[in-house]
Protein backbone atom coordinates (compact mmCIF):
# COMPACT_ATOMS: atom_id res chain seq x y z
CA UNK A 1 0.00 0.00 0.00
CA UNK A 2 1.46 3.42 -1.04
CA UNK A 3 1.73 5.93 1.61
CA UNK A 4 -0.49 8.82 1.82
CA UNK A 5 0.28 12.36 3.37
CA UNK A 6 3.50 11.21 4.71
CA UNK A 7 5.53 14.32 5.02
CA UNK A 8 5.91 14.32 8.98
CA UNK A 9 7.55 10.61 9.29
CA UNK A 10 10.23 12.15 7.64
CA UNK A 11 11.51 14.90 10.45
CA UNK A 12 15.00 14.16 11.45
CA UNK A 13 15.14 12.20 15.04
CA UNK A 14 17.96 12.91 15.72
CA UNK A 15 17.63 16.84 15.32
CA UNK A 16 14.09 15.88 17.78
CA UNK A 17 15.94 14.30 20.52
CA UNK A 18 19.06 16.39 20.49
CA UNK A 19 17.29 19.83 20.69
CA UNK A 20 15.52 18.55 23.85
CA UNK A 21 18.82 18.38 26.30
CA UNK A 22 19.28 22.04 24.86
CA UNK A 23 15.55 23.13 26.36
CA UNK A 24 16.11 21.17 29.54
CA UNK A 25 19.69 20.78 30.05
CA UNK A 26 19.25 19.71 33.71
CA UNK A 27 16.99 17.05 33.55
CA UNK A 28 17.21 15.60 29.58
CA UNK A 29 20.41 14.38 27.93
CA UNK A 30 20.99 11.94 24.58
CA UNK A 31 23.46 9.28 24.53
CA UNK A 32 23.94 6.08 21.80
CA UNK A 33 23.83 2.73 23.13
CA UNK A 34 25.53 1.43 19.57
CA UNK A 35 24.53 1.41 15.92
CA UNK A 36 22.74 -0.15 13.88
CA UNK A 37 23.93 -2.45 10.48
CA UNK A 38 23.93 0.78 8.06
CA UNK A 39 26.25 2.69 11.03
CA UNK A 40 22.89 4.84 12.31
CA UNK A 41 23.03 5.39 15.62
CA UNK A 42 20.57 4.37 18.55
CA UNK A 43 19.73 7.15 20.07
CA UNK A 44 18.32 7.46 23.57
CA UNK A 45 17.10 10.58 25.60
CA UNK A 46 16.95 10.47 29.30
CA UNK A 47 15.03 12.33 31.54
CA UNK A 48 16.31 12.68 35.49
CA UNK A 49 16.82 15.23 37.85
CA UNK A 50 20.40 14.24 37.70
CA UNK A 51 20.58 13.28 34.03
CA UNK A 52 23.71 10.73 32.99
CA UNK A 53 23.60 9.51 36.89
CA UNK A 54 21.55 6.40 38.37
CA UNK A 55 19.91 6.99 41.90
CA UNK A 56 19.62 5.08 44.92
CA UNK A 57 15.71 3.63 44.94
CA UNK A 58 15.07 5.75 41.48
CA UNK A 59 13.06 3.36 39.22
CA UNK A 60 14.66 3.03 35.92
CA UNK A 61 11.76 3.18 32.95
CA UNK A 62 12.28 2.44 29.59
CA UNK A 63 10.50 2.96 26.19
CA UNK A 64 11.58 1.67 22.84
CA UNK A 65 9.51 2.22 19.44
CA UNK A 66 10.42 1.18 15.74
CA UNK A 67 11.48 -2.79 16.29
CA UNK A 68 9.88 -3.07 13.17
CA UNK A 69 10.85 0.13 10.56
CA UNK A 70 7.61 -0.21 9.06
CA UNK A 71 5.32 0.34 12.10
CA UNK A 72 6.51 4.03 12.44
CA UNK A 73 3.76 5.65 14.89
CA UNK A 74 5.65 4.24 18.34
CA UNK A 75 8.48 6.16 16.83
CA UNK A 76 6.87 9.48 16.32
CA UNK A 77 5.01 8.66 19.67
CA UNK A 78 8.65 8.41 21.45
CA UNK A 79 9.46 11.84 20.57
CA UNK A 80 6.48 13.15 20.94
CA UNK A 81 6.72 11.82 25.08
CA UNK A 82 10.17 13.54 25.09
CA UNK A 83 8.85 16.75 23.77
CA UNK A 84 6.28 17.04 26.16
CA UNK A 85 8.10 15.95 29.46
CA UNK A 86 10.72 18.66 28.91
CA UNK A 87 8.05 21.41 28.05
CA UNK A 88 5.39 20.51 30.93
CA UNK A 89 8.34 20.03 33.35
CA UNK A 90 9.49 23.47 32.19
CA UNK A 91 5.62 24.93 32.74
CA UNK A 92 5.74 23.62 36.40
CA UNK A 93 3.53 20.17 35.66
CA UNK A 94 3.52 19.06 39.51
CA UNK A 95 3.01 15.23 38.08
CA UNK A 96 5.41 15.61 35.20
CA UNK A 97 7.93 17.37 37.54
CA UNK A 98 7.25 14.15 40.36
CA UNK A 99 7.96 11.57 37.83
CA UNK A 100 10.80 12.99 36.49
CA UNK A 101 12.55 14.05 39.91
CA UNK A 102 11.93 10.57 41.55
CA UNK A 103 12.46 8.18 38.31
CA UNK A 104 15.27 7.86 35.27
CA UNK A 105 13.29 7.58 32.28
CA UNK A 106 15.09 6.22 29.17
CA UNK A 107 13.41 6.75 25.50
CA UNK A 108 14.64 4.50 22.38
CA UNK A 109 12.27 6.14 19.67
CA UNK A 110 13.70 3.89 17.02
CA UNK A 111 15.69 0.58 17.51
CA UNK A 112 15.47 -0.26 13.78
CA UNK A 113 16.45 2.98 11.90
CA UNK A 114 17.93 1.11 8.87
CA UNK A 115 14.27 -0.29 8.07
CA UNK A 116 12.45 3.13 9.10
CA UNK A 117 14.66 4.94 6.54
CA UNK A 118 13.76 2.07 4.03
CA UNK A 119 10.25 2.17 4.81
CA UNK A 120 9.65 5.87 4.39
CA UNK A 121 12.07 5.83 1.12
CA UNK A 122 10.66 3.38 -0.84
CA UNK A 123 7.14 5.27 0.96
CA UNK A 124 5.87 1.65 0.67
CA UNK A 125 4.28 -0.08 4.19
CA UNK A 126 5.17 -3.45 3.48
CA UNK A 127 9.06 -2.58 3.60
CA UNK A 128 11.27 -1.66 6.25
CA UNK A 129 9.81 -4.34 8.97
CA UNK A 130 13.14 -5.97 9.44
CA UNK A 131 16.79 -4.50 9.85
CA UNK A 132 19.36 -4.26 6.91
CA UNK A 133 20.34 -8.16 7.37
CA UNK A 134 16.27 -9.30 6.73
CA UNK A 135 15.95 -10.09 10.48
CA UNK A 136 13.31 -9.44 12.47
CA UNK A 137 14.54 -8.22 15.60
CA UNK A 138 11.72 -9.21 18.02
CA UNK A 139 12.75 -12.70 17.33
CA UNK A 140 16.52 -12.03 17.18
CA UNK A 141 16.41 -12.36 20.90
CA UNK A 142 17.16 -15.48 23.14
CA UNK A 143 14.75 -18.04 23.33
CA UNK A 144 14.94 -18.21 27.40
CA UNK A 145 11.15 -19.34 28.06
CA UNK A 146 12.12 -22.40 26.20
CA UNK A 147 14.85 -23.49 28.75
CA UNK A 148 12.12 -22.64 31.55
CA UNK A 149 9.69 -24.87 29.96
CA UNK A 150 12.25 -27.21 29.27
CA UNK A 151 12.97 -26.97 33.30
CA UNK A 152 9.40 -26.28 35.02
CA UNK A 153 9.23 -30.13 35.89
CA UNK A 154 12.94 -29.67 38.28
CA UNK A 155 13.17 -29.35 41.69
CA UNK A 156 13.82 -25.59 42.37
CA UNK A 157 13.74 -24.36 38.73
CA UNK A 158 13.93 -20.54 38.19
CA UNK A 159 12.26 -18.57 36.16
CA UNK A 160 14.68 -15.37 36.74
CA UNK A 161 17.85 -14.43 35.20
CA UNK A 162 18.87 -17.12 32.97
CA UNK A 163 22.04 -17.02 31.55
CA UNK A 164 22.14 -16.62 28.12
CA UNK A 165 22.61 -20.01 26.21
CA UNK A 166 26.21 -20.61 24.84
CA UNK A 167 24.66 -21.42 21.56
CA UNK A 168 22.88 -18.46 20.55
CA UNK A 169 26.00 -16.51 19.62
CA UNK A 170 26.71 -18.96 16.77
CA UNK A 171 23.59 -17.73 15.52
CA UNK A 172 22.74 -14.44 13.41
CA UNK A 173 22.89 -11.66 16.23
CA UNK A 174 21.94 -7.98 14.49
CA UNK A 175 24.31 -5.24 16.29
CA UNK A 176 20.91 -3.87 17.06
CA UNK A 177 20.04 -6.75 19.27
CA UNK A 178 23.59 -6.58 20.82
CA UNK A 179 23.07 -3.22 21.65
CA UNK A 180 19.62 -3.14 23.38
CA UNK A 181 20.73 -6.50 25.17
CA UNK A 182 23.90 -4.64 26.37
CA UNK A 183 21.80 -2.12 27.70
CA UNK A 184 19.08 -4.29 29.30
CA UNK A 185 21.92 -5.54 31.24
CA UNK A 186 23.88 -2.04 32.05
CA UNK A 187 20.96 -0.37 33.77
CA UNK A 188 18.59 -1.53 36.42
CA UNK A 189 15.35 -1.23 34.84
CA UNK A 190 12.44 -1.75 36.34
CA UNK A 191 9.77 -1.26 33.89
CA UNK A 192 9.18 -1.16 29.83
CA UNK A 193 6.96 -0.92 27.06
CA UNK A 194 8.06 -1.89 23.26
CA UNK A 195 5.70 0.42 21.20
CA UNK A 196 4.17 -1.65 17.56
CA UNK A 197 1.77 -1.06 14.98
CA UNK A 198 -0.86 -3.83 13.64
CA UNK A 199 -3.42 -4.20 16.27
CA UNK A 200 -4.75 -2.24 19.00
CA UNK A 201 -4.02 -4.11 22.56
CA UNK A 202 -1.22 -4.52 25.29
CA UNK A 203 0.61 -7.62 25.49
CA UNK A 204 2.08 -9.32 27.95
CA UNK A 205 4.30 -12.15 28.73
CA UNK A 206 4.71 -15.15 27.76
CA UNK A 207 4.99 -14.28 24.37
CA UNK A 208 6.29 -17.85 23.68
CA UNK A 209 3.51 -20.57 24.01
CA UNK A 210 4.23 -23.54 26.46
CA UNK A 211 2.38 -25.58 24.15
CA UNK A 212 4.30 -28.79 23.05
CA UNK A 213 3.85 -27.75 19.02
CA UNK A 214 4.29 -23.99 20.37
CA UNK A 215 0.28 -23.44 19.56
CA UNK A 216 -1.21 -20.37 20.26
CA UNK A 217 -1.94 -21.24 23.85
CA UNK A 218 -2.76 -18.75 27.14
CA UNK A 219 0.96 -19.16 28.85
CA UNK A 220 0.87 -17.07 32.08
CA UNK A 221 4.05 -16.03 34.30
CA UNK A 222 4.55 -16.69 38.02
CA UNK A 223 3.84 -12.84 37.74
CA UNK A 224 0.43 -13.04 35.94
CA UNK A 225 -1.29 -10.71 38.34
CA UNK A 226 1.45 -8.26 38.31
CA UNK A 227 1.49 -8.19 34.22
CA UNK A 228 -2.27 -7.84 34.33
CA UNK A 229 -2.07 -4.48 36.10
CA UNK A 230 0.62 -3.43 33.93
CA UNK A 231 -1.48 -3.81 30.71
CA UNK A 232 -4.59 -2.76 32.50
CA UNK A 233 -2.94 0.13 33.61
CA UNK A 234 -1.93 1.15 29.99
CA UNK A 235 -5.35 0.39 28.07
CA UNK A 236 -7.62 1.82 30.29
CA UNK A 237 -6.00 5.19 30.32
CA UNK A 238 -5.69 5.10 27.02
CA UNK A 239 -8.66 7.03 25.42
CA UNK A 240 -9.99 3.67 23.05
CA UNK A 241 -8.30 0.80 23.58
CA UNK A 242 -10.24 -1.15 26.23
CA UNK A 243 -13.63 -0.57 24.43
CA UNK A 244 -15.28 -3.35 22.25
CA UNK A 245 -16.09 -1.34 19.25
CA UNK A 246 -12.30 0.09 19.20
CA UNK A 247 -10.94 -3.50 18.39
CA UNK A 248 -8.96 -4.06 15.74
CA UNK A 249 -6.32 -6.78 14.05
CA UNK A 250 -6.18 -10.53 14.85
CA UNK A 251 -6.25 -9.91 19.01
CA UNK A 252 -9.39 -9.38 18.68
CA UNK A 253 -10.53 -13.34 18.93
CA UNK A 254 -8.88 -13.21 22.18
CA UNK A 255 -7.94 -9.99 24.10
CA UNK A 256 -9.85 -8.77 26.86
CA UNK A 257 -10.43 -5.22 27.87
CA UNK A 258 -7.65 -4.10 25.44
CA UNK A 259 -5.24 -6.33 27.13
CA UNK A 260 -3.66 -10.05 25.87
CA UNK A 261 -1.74 -12.75 26.76
CA UNK A 262 1.13 -12.33 24.05
CA UNK A 263 1.03 -16.79 24.02
CA UNK A 264 -2.79 -17.13 23.57
CA UNK A 265 -2.72 -14.43 20.44
CA UNK A 266 0.84 -15.09 18.94
CA UNK A 267 3.47 -17.51 19.96
CA UNK A 268 7.32 -16.09 19.73
CA UNK A 269 10.18 -15.60 21.47
CA UNK A 270 10.60 -12.03 21.84
CA UNK A 271 11.78 -9.40 23.77
CA UNK A 272 9.40 -8.84 26.48
CA UNK A 273 10.30 -12.09 27.47
CA UNK A 274 13.89 -11.98 27.30
CA UNK A 275 13.65 -8.90 29.31
CA UNK A 276 11.54 -10.61 32.23
CA UNK A 277 13.92 -14.49 32.32
CA UNK A 278 16.99 -12.65 32.01
CA UNK A 279 16.67 -9.07 34.07
CA UNK A 280 14.56 -7.79 36.99
CA UNK A 281 12.64 -6.06 34.53
CA UNK A 282 9.17 -6.08 33.54
CA UNK A 283 7.81 -5.37 29.91
CA UNK A 284 4.98 -5.26 27.81
CA UNK A 285 3.81 -4.80 24.27
CA UNK A 286 1.83 -1.81 23.44
CA UNK A 287 0.04 -2.27 19.91
CA UNK A 288 -0.74 1.62 19.00
CA UNK A 289 -3.31 0.56 16.36
CA UNK A 290 -3.67 -1.20 12.71
CA UNK A 291 -2.57 1.92 10.87
CA UNK A 292 1.35 0.83 11.15
CA UNK A 293 2.04 4.33 9.03
CA UNK A 294 -1.08 6.56 9.79
CA UNK A 295 -1.40 9.91 7.20
CA UNK A 296 0.17 13.01 9.60
CA UNK A 297 -3.21 14.43 9.96
CA UNK A 298 -3.64 11.48 12.37
CA UNK A 299 -1.01 12.04 14.28
CA UNK A 300 -2.16 14.72 17.21
CA UNK A 301 -5.20 12.38 17.31
CA UNK A 302 -3.08 9.00 17.96
CA UNK A 303 -0.80 11.29 20.81
CA UNK A 304 -3.87 12.51 22.86
CA UNK A 305 -4.96 8.69 22.95
CA UNK A 306 -1.99 7.31 24.35
CA UNK A 307 -1.08 10.95 26.53
CA UNK A 308 -2.51 9.47 29.55
CA UNK A 309 -1.47 6.28 29.40
CA UNK A 310 1.87 6.43 29.30
CA UNK A 311 2.40 8.74 32.44
CA UNK A 312 0.07 6.54 34.01
CA UNK A 313 2.51 3.73 32.83
CA UNK A 314 5.21 5.61 34.01
CA UNK A 315 4.12 5.80 37.21
CA UNK A 316 3.52 2.35 37.43
CA UNK A 317 7.01 1.31 38.02
CA UNK A 318 6.35 3.15 41.95
CA UNK A 319 4.13 0.16 42.71
CA UNK A 320 5.29 -2.52 44.84
CA UNK A 321 8.51 -1.83 47.10
CA UNK A 322 11.70 -1.22 46.91
CA UNK A 323 14.42 -1.24 49.61
CA UNK A 324 17.89 -1.74 50.60
CA UNK A 325 19.31 -5.07 51.21
CA UNK A 326 22.69 -4.79 54.10
CA UNK A 327 24.59 -6.97 56.32
CA UNK A 328 24.88 -6.33 60.17
CA UNK A 329 27.93 -3.51 59.73
CA UNK A 330 25.61 -1.99 56.98
CA UNK A 331 27.38 -2.84 53.91
CA UNK A 332 25.55 -3.44 50.94
CA UNK A 333 24.81 -6.64 49.79
CA UNK A 334 24.65 -7.10 45.73
CA UNK A 335 23.21 -9.96 44.46
CA UNK A 336 21.08 -10.78 47.26
CA UNK A 337 17.89 -12.59 46.22
CA UNK A 338 13.52 -10.74 47.15
CA UNK A 339 11.83 -13.56 47.18
CA UNK A 340 8.15 -13.56 47.32
CA UNK A 341 5.45 -16.04 48.79
CA UNK A 342 3.63 -17.63 45.77
CA UNK A 343 5.20 -16.24 42.91
CA UNK A 344 8.49 -18.63 41.58
CA UNK A 345 10.56 -15.10 39.91
CA UNK A 346 12.87 -13.55 42.40
CA UNK A 347 14.41 -10.50 41.51
CA UNK A 348 18.20 -9.65 42.94
CA UNK A 349 19.60 -6.89 44.45
CA UNK A 350 22.19 -4.54 42.45
CA UNK A 351 25.81 -3.21 43.14
CA UNK A 352 23.98 -0.64 45.83
CA UNK A 353 22.52 -3.33 47.31
CA UNK A 354 19.02 -1.74 46.38
CA UNK A 355 16.47 -3.63 44.89
CA UNK A 356 12.76 -2.92 43.47
CA UNK A 357 9.78 -5.74 43.45
CA UNK A 358 6.87 -4.99 41.41
CA UNK A 359 3.62 -5.92 43.22
CA UNK A 360 -0.38 -5.74 42.99
CA UNK A 361 -2.06 -4.88 46.15
CA UNK A 362 -2.65 -7.32 48.91
CA UNK A 363 -0.59 -8.65 51.24
CA UNK A 364 2.58 -10.40 49.92
CA UNK A 365 5.08 -12.41 52.34
CA UNK A 366 8.78 -11.60 51.29
CA UNK A 367 12.01 -12.52 51.92
CA UNK A 368 15.38 -11.59 51.12
CA UNK A 369 18.28 -14.38 51.10
CA UNK A 370 22.16 -14.18 49.59
CA UNK A 371 24.79 -17.11 50.28
CA UNK A 372 26.71 -16.63 53.82
CA UNK A 373 23.84 -14.98 55.61
CA UNK A 374 20.27 -15.92 56.96
CA UNK A 375 17.35 -15.35 55.55
CA UNK A 376 14.77 -12.71 56.69
CA UNK A 377 11.41 -12.78 55.74
CA UNK A 378 8.81 -9.70 56.79
CA UNK A 379 5.25 -9.43 55.76
CA UNK A 380 3.79 -6.16 53.86
CA UNK A 381 0.59 -4.42 53.10
CA UNK A 382 0.38 -2.29 49.74
CA UNK A 383 -2.78 -0.26 49.58
CA UNK A 384 -5.04 -0.53 46.47
CA UNK A 385 -3.78 3.38 45.89
CA UNK A 386 -0.37 3.85 45.59
CA UNK A 387 1.58 6.69 44.41
CA UNK A 388 5.71 5.50 45.91
CA UNK A 389 6.94 2.17 46.24
CA UNK A 390 6.67 0.58 49.87
CA UNK A 391 10.09 0.61 51.64
CA UNK A 392 10.91 -2.67 53.03
CA UNK A 393 14.88 -3.30 53.91
CA UNK A 394 16.38 -5.94 55.18
CA UNK A 395 19.13 -6.78 57.54
CA UNK A 396 20.88 -9.64 57.28
CA UNK A 397 23.57 -12.05 59.89
CA UNK A 398 26.16 -13.90 58.91
CA UNK A 399 26.00 -17.79 59.29
CA UNK A 400 28.20 -20.75 57.67
CA UNK A 401 27.51 -21.65 54.36
CA UNK A 402 25.31 -23.80 53.51
CA UNK A 403 26.15 -26.40 50.93
CA UNK A 404 23.22 -27.09 50.29
CA UNK A 405 22.42 -23.72 48.45
CA UNK A 406 25.16 -23.84 46.80
CA UNK A 407 24.41 -23.58 42.75
CA UNK A 408 25.03 -26.69 41.17
CA UNK A 409 25.03 -25.50 37.51
CA UNK A 410 27.11 -22.61 38.45
CA UNK A 411 23.84 -20.25 37.54
CA UNK A 412 25.84 -17.24 38.43
CA UNK A 413 28.90 -17.61 36.39
CA UNK A 414 26.78 -18.32 33.63
CA UNK A 415 24.92 -15.44 33.54
CA UNK A 416 27.51 -13.09 33.53
CA UNK A 417 28.87 -14.18 30.39
CA UNK A 418 27.90 -11.81 27.89
CA UNK A 419 29.61 -12.90 24.25
CA UNK A 420 31.56 -15.27 25.70
CA UNK A 421 33.20 -15.84 21.99
CA UNK A 422 34.24 -12.20 21.70
CA UNK A 423 31.47 -10.95 19.11
CA UNK A 424 31.69 -7.65 19.73
CA UNK A 425 33.66 -6.68 17.14
CA UNK A 426 32.45 -8.73 14.68
CA UNK A 427 29.05 -6.73 15.47
CA UNK A 428 30.73 -3.50 15.15
CA UNK A 429 32.62 -4.58 11.65
CA UNK A 430 28.92 -5.01 10.46
CA UNK A 431 28.06 -2.09 11.83
CA UNK A 432 30.71 0.13 10.77
CA UNK A 433 29.64 3.58 9.07
CA UNK A 434 32.36 4.04 6.81
CA UNK A 435 30.95 0.90 4.67
CA UNK A 436 29.42 2.75 1.55
CA UNK A 437 25.94 2.40 1.82
CA UNK A 438 25.26 3.04 -1.90
CA UNK A 439 27.11 0.40 -2.67
CA UNK A 440 25.03 -2.06 -0.80
CA UNK A 441 22.00 -0.44 -1.95
CA UNK A 442 22.66 -1.60 -5.14
CA UNK A 443 22.75 -5.48 -4.13
CA UNK A 444 19.28 -7.41 -3.80
CA UNK A 445 17.53 -7.21 -0.60
CA UNK A 446 19.23 -10.50 0.49
CA UNK A 447 23.04 -10.00 -0.43
CA UNK A 448 23.78 -9.23 3.64
CA UNK A 449 21.28 -11.71 4.28
CA UNK A 450 23.81 -14.00 2.75
CA UNK A 451 27.08 -12.31 3.79
CA UNK A 452 29.31 -12.30 7.19
CA UNK A 453 31.62 -10.15 7.75
CA UNK A 454 35.45 -11.50 7.12
CA UNK A 455 33.90 -14.85 4.24
CA UNK A 456 35.07 -14.40 1.24
CA UNK A 457 32.18 -12.87 -1.48
CA UNK A 458 29.94 -14.94 -3.24
CA UNK A 459 29.60 -13.73 -6.19
CA UNK A 460 28.07 -16.34 -7.95
CA UNK A 461 24.83 -14.68 -6.10
CA UNK A 462 24.79 -11.30 -7.92
CA UNK A 463 25.20 -12.85 -12.02
CA UNK A 464 21.85 -11.82 -12.89
CA UNK A 465 22.31 -8.55 -11.44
Amino acid sequence: MALKSRSKWVSDSRASLSSQPDRCPEIAKTYSIGRSLEGRELLVIEFSNNPGHHELLEPEIKFIGNMHGNEVLGRQLLIYLAQSLCSEYLQGDERIQTLVNTSRIHILPSMNPDGYELAVSRLQERMGRNNAQNIDLNRNFPDLTSVVYNRRRQKGYRTDHIPIPDYYWFGKVAPETYAVMKWIRSIPFVLSASFHGGDLVVSYPYDMSKHPLEHNMLSPTPDDKVFKLLARTYAKAHETMSSENSRCGSSRSVSQKGTVNGAQWSSIAGMQDFNYLHTNCFEVTVELGCDKFPPEEELFLVWHQNHEALIDFMEAAHRGISGIVKDEGGNAIPGARISVVGIRHDVTTGENGEYWRLLTPGIHVVSASALGYTKAIKKVHLPQRMHTAGRVDFFLQKAPLDLDTLDPENVTDSYARFDPFNQYERYMLMADPSQNREERLEKPWWWSYFVLPGGTTPTWLLRHY
